[in-house]
């Protein structure tokens, strides 16, 4: 074999196989590739997006949170004013129920002493009327003086 030939038939052979290897290997390779690149593109901007979409929903979330501890406050406050109002409408109200308890304490102790002082009034004039009888030594008719008896129950 001649070396001649040899090379000859070797660069036909390569510019076949480089030819096959343009028309039917490389296109789906640089497709693939070129598709790989355009997703990894995709990806990168993907990314992006979601970094911005991150830094706006954080944003977002601080000014709920923020508007959030201001209304939690506000309820707060509110309920330490209703507390307060309640508060002092039960001091209110226990104080009223204490005048009405002292007067009508007061009332019953002035009835007691009506009731008291009309009991003494009635032994008083018993024994006035014991007095009498001693003093007399006959008996008085308490029946009969009943008027007399009502009116010095009365003075005393």
């Amino acid at each position: 074999m001649n070396l001649n030939a040899t090379l000859f038939a070797q660069f036909v052979v390569f510019f076949i196989l480089a030819g096959f290897t343009m028309k039917f290997v490389w296109p789906p390779l640089m497709k693939a590739l070129d598709e790989r690149a355009e997703r990894i593109a995709n990806g990168l901007a993907a990314a992006d997006r979601g970094k911005a979409e991150m830094a706006a929903a954080a944003k977002t979330a601080q000014t709920e949170l923020a508007a959030a501890r201001d209304e939690g406050q506000k309820r707060i406050a509110d309920a330490e004013k209703r507390a307060q109002m309640i508060a002092d409408e039960i001091k209110a109200n226990a104080q009223a129920e204490a005048v009405r308890i002292v007067s009508q304490a007061k009332a019953d102790a002035d009835q007691q002493l009506a009731k008291a002082k009309e009991a003494l009034r009635s032994q008083i004039a018993g024994l006035a009327v014991k007095g009498a009888e001693q003093i007399l030594k006959r008996e008085v008719n308490a029946a009969a003086h009943a008027d007399l008896l009502s009116q010095l129950a009365v003075e005393l």
